[in-house]
């Protein structure tokens, strides 16, 4: 979900979780690159979360690409933190 001219990523909100594939940092926001977060947890603790089976597992799309289904992080809102 990258716009191709510039690309950035395209502003994701809960409305519109169900079908998309999200990356890292669309997840936990990036204040470098003024990405406001879905879920307000620091990088190390998201990792430690996917873990222990807290948050959901990534899914690969290549070698340094990974994603997590936007219906189960709309899942974690839903349910709470």
């Amino acid at each position: 979900m990258t716009d191709e001219k510039n690309n950035t990523f395209h502003k994701v909100t809960p409305q519109n979780l169900e079908n998309v594939l999200l990356r890292e940092e669309q997840i936990i926001g990036s204040l470098k690159k003024g990405i406001a977060p879905i879920l307000p947890v620091s990088r190390s603790s998201w990792w430690s979360g996917v873990r222990s089976g807290r948050y959901p597992q990534p899914v690969k799309l290549g070698p340094r690409t990974t994603a997590w289904r936007g219906h189960e992080i709309q899942k974690i809102l839903d349910e709470g933190i």
